[in-house]
């Protein structure tokens, strides 16, 4: 490997990799002022005078868009336009690392009663109405409830993500690239005799060591002359691949939160069979239907007329074939007209920077269910004023265990 590809093994432009150089990578403080204009634009809408971010046991992605800090265990994060904040944190032995991510806040170890400590803070500064946003078991807001009103303002938070800075899509490109790595390591290694447990380790062994973390690796092996799956299970088996299999897959790798979402479908030692090929064909043709009509202000109906093919064709999904990512699982979330992602379609038109994914999941209609075949096809989209740009850059097609992609 030359110099040039080991010190940059993800071929990522200039202004993307000395992202990654960075030794915690932060925003700027122009976008940081951005958000905190945002939250307290939310706060003036509902009359809070301050609000409350959670992080809890890794669950709610606030904390870290408001302050960088990711969150571990517990983070409580007190906000107030034109002050400083301040975050109670656990455990003591993050503490140090917490006080050296977060920017421009007032970091505390929680000494196991944070929350107590963020009352008596809210209390200190005269609070009466208050923001929240992020996950809090019910114990803990009923003593929020018991001294302040509260307003839950997570509806208001999603809105924020759902739209992308230029720097959240810089961050966006880096996880696509590093979810785009862990698919080449994938069809790259795969082996006849591999279980499915390895192959999700071939996934990360790919990212892992340039930064990256995992969010999903959904991986489906099963025989194509008898499947016993149609979409990647949530979890991995012992089964082992064997010639005749096909795998697909749905794979996201995280940069610091901000992931990308590729999807792709490959065979094992052997040519597609006819029933395969007929479903990544009916996949291909369904992204390039949908992906034609994405735009700003593209309507649903749209998106979901350029669907049709999958039902011609006699198939219907089992995924959801288009959401919005990044930050969040987020509307628009679109299935086909056999099978809705929801009694309605959602009541919205896409805007410029939003970001999605299309993930065309063609299913034959067996009524025994365990007799079903599909593939994933897929990746995740940038909205632009007039169409829409792929994050990824691994190519398309119906690829063959061991080849290089």
């Amino acid at each position: 490997m030359s110099n040039t590809a080991s010190s940059n093994p993800l071929n990522l432009e200039p202004r993307l990799q000395s992202i990654m150089q960075q030794q915690y990578p932060r925003f700027s403080d122009t976008e940081y002022a951005r958000r905190h204009a945002a939250l307290a634009a939310a706060m003036g809408k509902h009359g809070c005078d301050h609000l409350l971010v959670v992080t809890d046991h890794r669950a709610g992605n606030a904390v870290q868009w408001a302050t960088g800090w990711p969150g571990t265990v517990e983070a409580y994060a007190v906000f107030k336009p034109g002050e400083r904040m301040v975050m109670h944190m656990e455990w003591f032995n993050h503490f140090p690392l917490g006080r050296k991510i977060a920017r421009d806040v007032d970091v505390r170890w929680g000494q196991h009663q944070g929350i107590a400590l963020t009352i008596a803070e809210l209390k200190r500064r005269g609070a009466k109405r208050v923001g929240l946003i992020g996950p809090l078991v019910v114990s803990k807001f009923r003593q929020l409830e018991a001294a302040f009103e509260m307003v839950l303002l997570d509806g208001d938070y999603t809105q924020l993500r759902m739209r992308k800075s230029a720097e959240e899509i810089d961050w966006l490109r880096i996880g696509a690239a590093l979810s785009d790595a862990g698919l080449r390591a994938l069809v790259a290694g795969t082996r006849v005799g591999m279980d499915e447990r390895e192959l999700g380790a071939l996934v990360e062994s790919a990212y892992v060591k340039l930064g990256g973390t995992t969010m999903i690796h959904y991986i489906g092996v099963t025989s194509m002359a008898q499947p016993h799956i149609y979409v990647p299970p949530q979890h991995p088996s012992p089964r082992k691949v064997q010639a005749g299999d096909v795998i697909f897959c749905e794979l996201s790798a995280f940069w610091w939160d901000y992931p990308g979402q590729i999807l792709r479908t490959f065979t094992v030692d052997a040519d597609p069979t006819p029933r395969y090929a007929d479903l990544h064909a009916t996949a291909e043709a369904t992204f390039d239907a949908v992906t034609k009509v994405l735009r700003h202000g593209a309507t649903m109906q749209e998106i979901i007329d350029a669907t049709g093919l999958i039902e011609q064709k006699g198939y219907t999904v089992c995924d959801d074939l288009v959401h919005g990512f990044g930050g969040g699982y987020f509307q628009p979330i679109i299935g086909t007209k056999s099978r809705m992602a929801g009694r309605a379609l959602p009541q919205m038109t896409l805007e410029e920077n939003m970001t999605v994914v299309v993930q065309p999941n063609p299913v034959t209609m067996e009524a025994d269910e365990s007799k079903r075949a599909g593939v994933q096809v897929g990746e995740m989209m940038r909205i632009t004023r007039d169409g829409c740009e792929p994050l990824h850059h691994a190519p398309r097609g119906l690829f063959r265990a061991g080849q290089i992609i």
